[in-house]
């Protein structure tokens, strides 16, 4: 059963279903085999809308639940405890024809092979969807009756698995090319309201970054518009929360109007940081607006001491996302004694409201940036409907700290606070940092949450966020850090037969196989993150093996990333580091104002493939380095612009530095382009 010390507000708030759940693990697996009885294994997340609207219909059903516990063992998995099982099995979904998302219901042998699957089903039957109770009396009578027939779906599946995660992917498409590919992801895009095409639009960081970086790369107009209408939808549209800040998950609709309302952290640290991104380009205001009230939000709903909870779900079950909306005559009563006509007029505020009968604010036709008058006005309103929210009843919030997402945050918060020389997000993020340590850290171990074991996004992420604050502060001891938990994925991940990280250690309780993932699923996945770390480490300490590593990696996948390429965001942008990678080296005095001018210049510029590094006058660079040797020019702090083995003529003017990083030529003395409403 779901043990009393259970921390997953998914698994509790299952735990009194009139289905008797078991935790997953091998006491399940064994029961199953002794009563020979199939898995149902169930998989959501507490801020999983349909998993709740599922729970109430058909797993507190008493007749629904008693056929369950008679003829199947049923299992409840938090995909967000145990993204292990969550990606083997969706591959699996995926493999047997079904969308895969959640709640996901898949049937599985007692070795845990599935042979069937199900997704949300209706309490009653429709004339298209079969009811859940449909579905497990079926499931249920094909491993009484067509044994033969399941183990040999099974036997297929199992087959069909291993091929999709551990194949070779070293063929099956042309030589990885950056340009080809980020040309085939514009293609895409929906040119007129931004977003991959489609109903739904979520945010997809991975995906902007590969065409920001084309932008950046090519500098053709083509990349860049489809990146600001993008943005536009975005900043501007219902995915953001325009009175509390932060992101919701993603909108309901191709122009960004209606969210589905959960929050989650690997959203905000990924917005945060191409907001940051877009801001070194063009200094636009609104995306430091942005970045300030989304860590503002972070901090307020989100932090837990000193570390970061995973989620906040959209609400009440049968009120999804009523908590951000509001009646017109709710925005007059809160913004009383103000202009609320100009609030309303602004923020799209109707008597018949613009979701689902009630208001959502949001900004999409409405000039940006208004007077400065008005959005002080525009501001102090904001704060004053944030007021009256509060006292609404909030929507639950995750409580977990998942290590890989705090990994993510803290990047995010280091560069921010270099960007924006906002010394309080750095000292957020340093603390958040040694609050992962202390309380999720073993030496060079990771939990990925309380009591489950870490997994490879979990060691990949914190060893980028330490490199991150190690270019930030300078303190070596996040070196040491990055190293260790490198040394642990090498060690324990790494696939000594096809290469590659695979997502569990060898160490941890064994799936019915071990799979290698490189898509973005739905944080960025460990072996494109790793091509970032092992290439930075390599530059910073001269060991070739690191390089050597990262170019196995860069050589193990090109196959995949043409056959998935969606999905692929963070192992093109990790390839790009490894092939472009360039490092500026500052020599001189931390504490002199023109080396600070020469640092303050670097981070000025959106460099997604740079790295800056601060020697003192006379201190060793790693061996082999190509500015070993160098010093200050005419006695002055200097920069040295390093790629492939070779480095510039030195600069000491902050100005030259800052035309030599404006990267490519043709962008130089172009108009900075802004986003617009």
């Amino acid at each position: 059963m779901i043990p009393n010390n259970a921390t997953s507000p998914y698994l509790l708030s299952h735990k009194d279903n009139a289905i008797q759940w078991r935790a997953w693990g091998p006491d399940a697996r064994a029961e199953a085999a002794a009563q020979d009885k199939p898995i149902l294994l169930s998989l959501g997340y507490a801020g999983c809308h349909w998993c709740h609207v599922m729970a109430r219909e058909s797993f507190d059903d008493p007749e629904v639940a008693a056929f369950i516990n008679e003829n199947y063992i049923p299992v409840l998995v938090d995909r967000d405890e145990r993204p292990d099982i969550d990606m083997l099995y969706q591959g699996a979904a995926g493999l047997m024809g079904h969308a895969g998302g959640w709640p996901l219901n898949i049937f599985l042998m007692p070795d845990g092979v599935p042979f069937w699957v199900a997704g949300y089903q209706p309490k009653d039957d429709k004339p298209d969807v079969p009811s859940f109770a449909r579905v497990a009396r079926e499931t249920a009578a094909q491993w009484k009756d067509e044994r033969a027939r399941a183990e040999d779906t099974g036997a297929k599946i199992k087959a069909a698995v291993e091929n999709l995660y551990n194949r070779d992917m070293t063929q099956g498409g042309e030589q990885l090319n950056l340009d080809l590919s980020a040309l085939r992801v514009a293609q895409r895009y929906d040119v007129f309201f931004g977003g991959l095409l489609g109903g739904l639009k979520f945010p997809n960081p991975p995906l902007l970054e590969v065409l920001w970086r084309a932008f950046l790369r090519s500098g053709m107009p083509q990349f860049s518009q489809i990146i600001f209408t993008t943005m536009d939808g975005i900043l501007f549209g219902g995915i953001y929360d325009h009175v509390g800040g932060g992101f919701f998950r993603h909108a309901l609709d191709e122009r960004w109007l209606e969210p589905a309302f959960e929050k989650m952290l690997y959203d905000q640290a990924q917005m945060i940081e191409i907001c940051t991104s877009v801001f070194q380009f063009n200094r636009n205001e609104l995306s430091r607006q942005r970045v300030t009230e989304t860590i503002a939000f972070l901090e307020r709903e989100m932090k837990l001491g000193d570390v970061f909870a995973a989620s906040i779900s959209s609400g009440a079950q049968t009120e999804d996302g009523k908590y951000y909306t509001w009646s017109e005559a709710e925005i007059d009563a809160a913004l009383v004694g103000t202009f609320s006509a100009r609030f309303k007029q602004v923020y799209g505020i109707t008597r018949d409201g613009n979701v689902q009968g009630r208001n959502l604010p949001r900004r999409l036709g409405n000039p940006v940036p208004a007077n400065e008058a008005d959005e002080a006005l525009l501001a102090k309103q904001r704060g004053m409907l944030l007021t009256a929210r509060e006292k609404r009843n909030p929507p639950s919030r995750d409580g977990r700290v998942l290590t890989d997402w705090n990994g993510l945050l803290i990047t995010a918060l280091a560069r921010a606070g270099i960007v924006f020389e906002r010394r309080d997000w750095i000292d957020l993020a340093i603390k958040a940092f040694d609050g992962i340590v202390k309380t999720l850290g073993n030496g060079n171990r990771l939990s990925h949450v309380e009591g489950v074991e870490g997994f490879a996004d979990d060691y990949a992420n914190m060893a980028r966020a330490a490199l991150q604050l190690w270019e930030v502060t300078g303190d070596e001891r996040f070196i040491a850090q990055a190293r260790g938990w490198t040394q642990e994925l090498n060690e324990h991940f790494w696939n000594n037969d096809r290469n590659g990280y695979a997502f569990y250690s060898d160490s941890a309780d064994p799936l019915f196989l071990r799979m290698r993932m490189v898509f973005d699923n739905p944080a960025p996945s460990a072996n494109g993150t790793m091509m970032i770390v092992l290439t930075r480490l390599a530059l910073l300490t001269g060991e070739r093996e690191y390089m050597s590593r990262a170019s196995t990696l860069g050589a193990t996948f090109p196959g995949e990333i043409t056959r998935m390429l969606n999905g692929s965001g963070s192992f093109l942008a990790g390839f790009e580091y490894l092939v472009n990678s360039l490092v500026i080296v500052v020599i001189g005095h931390k504490g002199n104002a023109r080396t600070q001018d020469l640092l303050r210049t670097y981070w000025s510029k959106t460099m997604p493939n740079g790295m800056v590094m601060q020697i003192e006058p006379g201190d060793p660079l790693p061996p082999g380095h190509p500015a070993s040797g160098r010093g200050m020019e005419g006695g002055q702090p200097t920069a040295y612009i390093c790629q492939a083995g070779a480095c510039s003529n030195p600069i000491t003017n902050p100005a030259e530095l800052a035309n030599a990083l404006t990267l490519p030529p043709q962008l130089r003395g172009q108009p900075q382009q802004q986003m617009r409403a």
